[in-house]
């Protein structure tokens, strides 16, 4: 039986996970078997951390237009029923945007549902 030789190929496989922990603190970063497990560990997190990102972008956006419509009188959750009611497809993110660049124009669409 002819002898196999796996050097090249397990020291690629290892090279592609000691570059992916570059930069993390002492043997974390050089010594492949805790690289491994950081590595995998980070991965895990960076994934959450996509799906919770999106939490508090909404949560942001959220806690600016309720600002914005208390300035005005009103709160948040009336604000949201009425352009529900009068069909304006407006979601957080632009209506927050519109509430901190341009308070005048938000005043506006408060106006045409008669909230304030």
């Amino acid at each position: 039986m002819v002898r196999v030789k796996r050097g090249n190929v397990a020291q690629k496989r290892r090279q592609k996970v000691l570059l992916k922990a570059k930069g993390f603190r002492g043997s974390h970063s050089s010594l492949f078997r805790i690289a491994n497990q950081q590595v995998i560990k980070a991965l895990k997190y960076s994934y959450i951390g996509r799906k919770e990102k999106k939490r508090k972008f909404r949560q942001l956006w959220i806690t600016r237009i309720n600002a914005a419509a208390r300035v005005h009188g009103t709160k948040y959750n009336i604000l949201i029923s009425q352009l529900k009611k009068f069909n304006v497809n407006l979601n957080r993110k632009m209506l927050s945007q519109i509430a901190i660049r341009d308070p005048l124009i938000f005043a506006e669409i408060l106006k045409i549902m008669e909230l304030t």
